[in-house]
């Protein structure tokens, strides 16, 4: 040991000495890296990598050796034959690549030995053939102890470099076998460095063809060359190799790749979606993740255990590869969680609402019939309750869409709380709703039921303290009683519900078989009404007010008819309510107005024209707006248009309606108390607001010739209408003496069939002058031209 020290220290130059070590590390390093890609191969590729390997490692210890011996002072000039040089890198590589074949055939101890014996005498050929290649006049003599410890501890290292490489893995493999074999090549070197011995020989001739060291240092840095192009290009291929699993991992499907049915790679989201660690799943059946594997080519789903133990729903597909030169499988797992959260939401939102997350019509009509199949069977009732809520529609209009949306989720969770867990709530649309009681004895379950929807409502629904709250009304429905189909149940429930909210809403109804047509008619017209407007059947009469002294018509009041297909012409005593409390009342409000006032625009003179104005209108926190909007568009001045109220608007939200009129007021439009005398605190609302005119109600008028009380009253409203400064108007004049009594008390205006009959285009005012003069009763009418609702 001390002579292999002594021979680097004195015989050598140490800055040589650490350059071989270095190639020596490049060369070993750039061996292994092509030898680790040769383990994923089998057959021609295979071969391939070792032969690289082979190569960078056989020209690592060649280079190693002559950059050593270039190092070597042996006290006298030496120089190379070309052709044993040539021999030696031959040997080196051949050696090298004996070595590696035999020690990748198996992975027994005995293959890597083998190996080792195979590289250090690979090793030792090179290096006594590029002994042999030195000219000098000298003669080499070799201590054979030396020499054989040199090979035997290069065997022993190379053995031990071979095993790390196939034992150990990732980096630790490439380190700890590189640096074992550069102690391999290095031991063998320097060792047998120190056993030769140079003898001179002043007569030994020198052949012509030598290498000198300038020569042999060119070739060398070429041969380090070439070992530092070997690393890069495998470093390079390695990057390539790298990138393709980048590729593999950036997929949104997991990949498990099986060589002979066990596991021997998988991408990270496979890892990543299973949570288990390649370490754990290589070599192991795939069944240990995988509760099934479809065949080739044919996709079908399975449940992927993880490592949490959840089962996961996956789609699986295989195929068939050529990975690391063998033959495999690919699994392609794809999650199917999303999509499963994706078909379930999708399906929810099929049968539900999306509002208030009740079953919608689609699952209620599910359920009835499943209901009533189960009742059918155990010969048990079933209770259908229809469910409306009061004032919806108005609160809908005044406060606008979201808070309509919020009223509506309130009531989903005030059914959800009153109602059983096996009963079921759906909303079908718009503010009705309705729930399928299919459990308890009846009708006392479905009666309490009713009464705690009732109860619940009163509680969250105050309508004195928020104005924003409903009322609500239902009707109620038993099977068999009431009927033995979904259609005929429900038929009934809907039945029962119009009776509730034609006798005053609020309260709930079961149905009987005494509901005649009444509620059915009601409904229908209800419908038919939402339509009259676009199937233009609706138009606008006229109806003369005169001057009751001089006979001169001074304005018309526009009074709304409709022609219902099959029924003929309809009272708005009939269909006015009803509008009302459907709310459509806004819509057929709006359309007369806009009519009216279009109409009266083009009259000469310019007479007044009086609209009706309903309590529902005037709770809008737009009806001055929208009055403003049509005085503009149809360019009529505002002081001709008079809206007439009643005093049933003043009774719901006093405040509200008075700021309301202030607003008409200002804008120049006249108020008229329409019906004065029927409604409540009539004196306190003429003190509130200034209003431009009174009305003496009909009911007043047509009893006028037999009744005292009712002249009194008449005259006493008269009489306050002169002291108040406001002109009072007497409707429903039908006779010449109401006529003659109410001109006697000194009422400033008259309306009613006597004096015109309302028509659908307006008199001729003298027309209407000289018939009145006359005492003759008519009309004085121009043909009729019809005012309708067209898209005009």
């Amino acid at each position: 040991m001390f002579s292999v020290i002594t021979c680097i220290r004195d015989d050598h130059d140490w800055r040589l000495v650490l350059a071989a070590a270095v190639v020596c590390l490049v060369g070993a390093m750039a061996a292994m890296l092509p030898l680790s890609r040769a383990q994923e191969f089998d057959g021609g590729r295979r071969k391939l990598w070792i032969g690289a390997s082979a190569f960078a490692f056989g020209t690592g210890v060649w280079a190693t050796h002559f950059i050593a011996m270039l190092a070597y002072d042996g006290g006298m000039p030496i120089s190379y034959q070309l052709g044993l040089t040539a021999l030696s890198f031959l040997l080196s590589v051949a050696g090298s690549w004996a070595a590696i074949l035999v020690a990748s055939q198996s992975r027994s101890r005995f293959s890597y030995i083998r190996g080792g014996v195979l590289m250090a005498f690979g090793i030792a050929s090179m290096h006594l053939t590029g002994m042999q290649a030195i000219e000098t006049q000298a003669v080499i003599r070799y201590d054979p102890i030396m020499t054989l410890s040199a090979v035997l501890a290069g065997a022993l290292l190379s053995s031990a470099a071979f095993h790390a490489f196939f034992r150990l893995k990732g980096l630790r493999r490439l380190l700890t076998s590189s640096v074992t074999f550069v102690l391999a090549i290095c031991a063998l070197h320097f060792i047998s460095m120190a056993s030769i011995t140079l003898v001179p020989d002043p007569g030994k001739e020198l052949p012509a063809t030598v290498l000198d060291t300038s020569l042999l240092a060119a070739i060398v840095v070429v041969a380090a060359t070439a070992l530092i192009l070997i690393a890069i290009a495998v470093v390079f291929i390695e990057s390539r190799l790298t990138d393709l699993r980048g590729l593999a991992n950036a997929s949104q499907e997991g990949l498990l790749i099986l060589r002979e049915g066990r596991i021997i790679d998988a991408n990270e989201r496979f890892l990543g979606l299973s949570g288990w660690k390649l370490a754990d799943l290589s070599g192991k059946a795939p069944s240990v993740v995988l509760t099934a594997a479809q065949g080739q080519n044919r996709p079908g789903e399975t449940l992927l255990n993880a490592r949490s133990g959840k089962e996961i729903a996956v789609e699986l597909n295989t195929s068939r590869i050529v990975y690391r030169g063998h033959n495999c499988d690919v699994l392609a797992v794809r999650d199917l969680t999303e999509r499963r959260q994706a078909e379930e939401l999708i399906e929810h939102l099929a049968h539900h609402d999306v509002l208030t997350d009740l079953p919608n019509r689609s699952l209620f009509d599910t359920r009835i019939r499943q209901a009533l199949q189960m009742a059918e069977r155990k010969n048990s009732e079933v209770a259908l309750f229809y469910i409306d809520l009061d004032r919806f529609k108005t609160v809908n209009d005044i406060f606008g869409h979201a808070e309509g949306d919020r009223i509506l989720c309130k009531v989903g969770s005030i059914l959800r709380r009153v109602a059983d867990e096996s009963d079921t709530i759906a909303r079908l649309g718009g503010d009705e709703f309705a729930i399928i009681q299919p459990a308890g004895q009846q009708p006392a379950a479905a009666q309490k039921l009713a009464a705690d929807i009732i109860d619940e409502f009163a509680a969250e629904m105050d309508t004195a303290r928020d104005p924003t709250a409903v009322g609500v009304s239902l009707g109620i429905a038993l099977f068999p009683r009431d009927g033995r189909t979904a259609e005929e149940l429900c038929n009934n429930a809907d039945t029962a519900l119009y009776r509730v909210k034609h006798d005053g809403r609020g309260r709930a109804c079961f149905f009987d078989a005494e509901m005649d047509e009444a509620a059915r008619n009601r409904r229908q017209i209800e419908s038919d009404l939402r339509h009259a407007i676009t199937r233009n059947q609706l138009h606008v009469s006229y109806q003369p007010i005169l001057n009751a002294q001089s006979g001169e018509i001074t304005g018309y009041e526009a009074l709304m008819r409709w022609h219902r297909p099959g029924h003929g012409m309809t009272e708005p005593d009939v269909f006015i309510p009803i509008a009302e409390e459907s709310g459509s009342i806004v819509q057929l409000g709006e359309w007369i107005l806009q009519q009216a006032c279009m109409e009266a625009a083009r009259w000469q003179p310019p007479l007044t024209i009086a609209v009706n104005v309903s309590p529902v209108q005037f709770m809008l926190p737009n009806l001055c707006e929208r009055v403003e909007a049509v005085l503009a568009e149809t360019g009529l001045a505002p002081d001709r248009l008079e809206l007439e109220i009643t005093e049933a608007a003043l009774i719901r939200d006093r405040d509200r309606v008075m700021a309301t009129l202030q607003r008409l007021y200002k804008l120049g439009v006249h108020i008229v108390m329409d019906d004065f005398g029927t409604g409540f605190s009539s004196l306190s609302n003429l003190r509130s607001f200034p209003f431009d005119k009174i009305k003496v109600d009909r009911s007043f008028t047509g009893v006028l010739e037999h009744d005292a009380a009712a002249r009194s009253i008449v005259r006493a409203i008269i009489g306050l209408g002169h002291s108040l400064g406001m002109p009072v108007v007497t409707e429903g004049v039908e006779t010449e003496m109401q006529r003659q009594i109410v001109v006697e008390e000194g009422c400033a205006q008259v309306q009613g069939l006597l004096l015109g009959k309302p028509d659908i285009e307006p008199s001729m005012k003298q027309a209407a002058r000289k018939s009145f003069l006359s005492g003759q009763v008519g009309t004085g009418m121009q043909p009729p031209r019809r005012t309708r609702l067209v898209s005009e």
